[in-house]
């Protein structure tokens, strides 16, 4: 389950950076904006009072003294006119930190404040064109001063009779103190505060799928275990209520019922007939053999029972393989193993396969300890053992060829090996080597040149399970094939 544990973390983690992330944007944008607003707002309000300040410092002369404006006869003023504020009102507005602009009625600069003096003449000009733009009302905007530059928010006012006859307007404009900070902020701290998020939200999303998939891994152990025909009888725990994994285990469970009648039959009717079909085998090969030894049988006749003789032989032989199995399956094959030493069993069996290699030129060694190996098992089924493995490593070895058995002891194991030089398995028939019935090579029946009836390696494998042990194969075509059997000594 850790692959749909780990693909639903993900998942969950990219679902969760994907909501961060619009959240995030969206956020962003509201305060963006937010911010932008309360800064023009606060703007508005800063050129409102400032135009407050200014049109009080010009009233407040205009009604104590004769003139707010004098002649200034002087050369190199910013103004294009020789007019100018008198000096009182000069001075209030030199300590503004504003950009003004006052323009008299004739649309003449009277005044430029010190930080608007390093404009550019153009920037002047856009200046005066926007105070004398008709109709000449107070109003609130947006200006650029520098060409490229950022806009400045100005507020132009004019001025009531008998002021506007010396002053009839004046701009005061804002720069925008430095980008909007907010924003900024929200993003550093989103970035900062993110991935510890998103981390902590895979672990906690780790955990709740390793929750939520726990009944899953219970079923999948639970079914694991019920892999060979002997475990069927097993059924898997219901959870409580009525989930997927409640349906899942009733499903299974009713298949496994299903399944469970099926192999009980099966293993009846093959334990049966087998049971019932060694009576007749062993009458025809009794009659068999009685015909045989008649004087007076000609020799076709002769060699027609042979071939009969031959055929029930390995009849016989199928059926009493079919008959461990079936016996096996229904758990009626019990060992009764005792302390045996190995060395004896694996030369018996090395001989035996010497004898069958003279037939067909095939050299046969054994490699056995000088110390005993001692094993607890049961004697007959581990000589059944040794005799399918080399009788069929001898069987598929050619003339020339060499078939080597070995023992040896290692640590708490005996391991057996039985080598051969032959034909050798292609790789994609190894996985179904001790499968009932099936052959490697092409001739599948119980004719050919290797007789054989497919049932020799499924027994061998048996007889492995019910000691413990393991069975392994390594195997290439035209450069042999080695078993490997491990049984336990400890």
């Amino acid at each position: 389950m850790q692959g749909v544990r780990q693909r639903l973390t993900l998942s969950y983690a990219i679902a969760l950076a994907t909501t961060l992330l619009v959240f995030g944007v969206l956020l962003y944008g509201e305060r963006r904006t937010s911010a932008r607003r309360e800064r023009e707002e606060q703007l508005s309000e800063r050129l409102v009072a400032e135009a407050a300040l200014i049109r009080k410092a010009i009233e407040e002369p205009a009604r104590t003294l004769p003139r707010v404006v004098r002649v200034q006869p002087a050369v190199g003023t910013v103004s294009d006119s020789t007019y100018e504020l008198v000096d009182d009102v000069r001075r209030f507005f030199d300590g503004l930190r504003d950009f003004l602009f006052v323009m008299d009625p004739a649309g003449r600069l009277l005044y430029v404040s010190s930080e608007a003096r390093n404009l550019s003449p153009d920037a002047l000009n856009q200046v005066r064109q926007t105070m004398l733009r008709r109709p000449v009302t107070r109003r609130e905007g947006r200006l650029r001063l520098d060409q490229g530059g950022e806009l400045y928010r100005f507020l132009i006012d004019t001025l009531p009779q008998p002021v506007s006859r010396q002053v009839s307007s004046f701009l005061v404009a804002v720069r925008p103190e430095g980008p909007l900070q907010g924003p900024g902020q929200l993003v550093l701290s989103m970035v900062v505060v993110a991935p510890f998020i998103l981390v902590a939200s895979a672990m906690l999303g780790y955990w709740l799928a390793g929750r939520a998939l726990a009944p899953l891994d219970q079923i999948v152990a639970e079914v694991e275990a019920i892999q060979d025909g002997r475990s069927l009888h097993r059924r898997l725990a219901v959870p409580t209520g009525q989930d997927e994994f409640t349906r899942l285990s009733t499903t299974l469970n009713a298949m496994l019922g299903r399944i469970e009648r099926s192999f009980v039959g099966l293993r009846r009717f093959t334990a049966d007939a087998s049971h019932e079909l060694k009576t007749p085998l062993m009458v025809l090969r009794a009659g068999v053999e009685r015909s045989l030894t008649h004087p007076e049988a000609p020799d076709e006749i002769v060699d027609a029972l042979d071939e009969t003789l031959r055929q029930i032989n390995d009849m016989t032989e199928m059926v009493s393989n079919l008959l461990t199995l079936a016996r096996a399956d229904e758990g009626r094959a019990a060992l009764v193993v005792a302390a045996t030493d190995l060395v004896p069993l694996v030369s018996e069996a090395a001989e035996t396969a010497e004898i069958l290699g003279e037939a067909q030129q095939v050299r046969v060694g054994a490699e056995l300890p000088s110390t005993p190996v001692i094993a607890a098992v049961e004697a007959a089924w581990i000589r059944q053992l040794l005799l399918n493995l080399a009788t069929n490593a001898v069987k598929y070895t050619p003339a020339g060829g060499e078939v080597e058995i070995g023992l040896a002891q290692v640590d708490t194991q005996a391991v057996i090996r039985v080598r051969d030089t032959g034909i050798g398995i292609a790789t994609g028939d190894l996985p179904h080597l001790f499968e009932r019935f099936w052959r490697a090579d092409q001739a599948r029946t119980r004719t050919g040149d290797r007789p054989g009836t497919g049932l020799g390696l499924a027994i061998a494998k048996w007889v492995v399970d019910a000691h413990g042990g393991t069975i392994e194969v390594q195997s290439r075509p035209g450069r042999g094939t080695t078993f490997t059997v491990r049984i336990p000594t400890g």
